[in-house]
């Protein structure tokens, strides 16, 4: 039976993930329970971690460090123990080392690289909508160049190309979805993006 918890600190589309988690694992009969929770226990029991996130990256980082031992209890499950972990929206931006947005601010370095403003000259902001995902190269979790939905202002720019799993394009090519082993980071929200973020989900879990 796996446990998949989508981490609840205040600052994420918690309800719509774990609708979108359900009905994956209901749909290909997966055992799996899908809990909402920042529960130390309940982290330490998962098999697989969601880390959502909307709104600022300094109001996410907040969120996390008001309940104490979340962060090393998340670190010993992504870093230590290397369970499958997936990060979405500002949610992947924490696995970076800081970010730009509102001032200067420490992430959780996970992934080495800086969070910074997207420089969309005469693009409307936030980039909102639908837009292609583009792997950079044959992965577990998308399969081929597809549409998922973002809502952003600000992209993860990696240190390190082993680190960039795909790419999409508004006024820049940016990063759109991270990798490191276990850890996976994407800017888009697949519970928002219809049959490919189902799709996405699925990989994930399996």
């Amino acid at each position: 039976m796996k446990q998949i918890t989508i981490v609840d600190y205040g600052s994420g589309n918690v309800l719509s993930a774990q609708k979108s988690f359900v009905k994956v694992t209901k749909e290909n009969n997966t055992e799996a329970r899908v809990i909402i929770s920042k529960k130390l226990i309940d982290i330490k029991n998962s098999t697989h971690i969601v880390l959502p996130g909307q709104g600022a990256f300094s109001t996410c980082m907040s969120g996390l460090k008001k309940t104490p031992g979340l962060i090393d209890e998340l670190q010993e499950f992504a870093l230590v123990k290397k369970k499958p972990f997936l990060g979405i929206c500002v949610g992947m931006q924490m696995l970076a080392n800081d970010s730009e947005e509102n001032g200067f601010h420490k992430g959780l370095g996970w992934i080495d690289g800086h969070i910074k403003a997207l420089p969309a000259k005469n693009l409307k902001l936030p980039h909102m909508g639908w837009n292609l995902v583009n792997p950079k190269n044959k992965n577990k979790l998308i399969n081929s160049s597809e549409n998922y939905y973002f809502v952003h202002s600000y992209y993860f720019a990696c240190k390190n190309k082993e680190n960039i799993l795909a790419e999409s394009q508004y006024g820049i090519n940016f990063t759109s979805i991270v990798v490191k082993e276990n850890i996976y980071g994407v800017q888009f929200h697949p519970e928002k993006s219809s049959s490919s973020g189902l799709s996405l989900i699925k990989n994930f879990v399996s």
